[in-house]
């Protein structure tokens, strides 16, 4: 699909097209009406302005489709494709790096009473590592800002593979 089609996209197909990206009804509602676009970068800044801020409700129902990191995603939904490409760049873990993501992940679910959530997009396994130790520093207020942030950045990723 291309921009183009997508302006073209009766109302509820358009929205079944960017609910994978980002499962928020009012993020959906404003990147559907806000077509047609002009460039795809508009439709971009049009996706990152309307989800920011996210609540901590809709950063909630957004995070229910997203795996642990160094998971797979389970099914065969449009959420669980984008997931396995975007962790597909973190290649095959070897022991140690697949069991510090275990127990991290672990650690953070503990800590924040939820999964761990970075944009692996375009980040190494260290990377992500170091993020998720710093991140464990973190007060409950600034780690739930942050993964809405992340939550954005997805979101924007897969809109612009679905555009491009």
């Amino acid at each position: 699909m291309d921009l183009i089609e997508f302006d073209r996209l009766p109302e509820r197909e358009a929205r079944e097209v960017v609910r994978p990206c980002l499962d928020v009804e009012r993020w959906i509602d404003a990147v559907t009406a806000g077509r047609p676009y002009g460039t795809v970068e508009s439709a971009l800044e049009s996706a990152r302005t309307a989800a920011s801020p996210l609540t901590p409700e809709e950063i909630g129902q957004a995070l229910t489709h997203h795996p642990r990191i160094g998971e797979k995603a389970s099914g065969d939904s449009a959420e669980a494709a984008h997931s396995s490409r975007e962790q597909a760049g973190l290649g095959t873990l070897d022991g140690s790096v697949e069991e510090r993501l275990r127990a991290g992940n672990a650690a953070y679910e503990e800590r924040f009473d939820r999964v761990f959530l970075i944009r692996a997009a375009g980040r190494s396994p260290e990377e992500i590592l170091t993020e998720l130790d710093r991140r464990m520093t973190n007060s409950d207020d600034d780690e739930l800002a942050e993964v809405g942030r992340q939550l954005i950045e997805i979101a924007v990723l897969r809109l612009e593979g679905i555009l491009a």
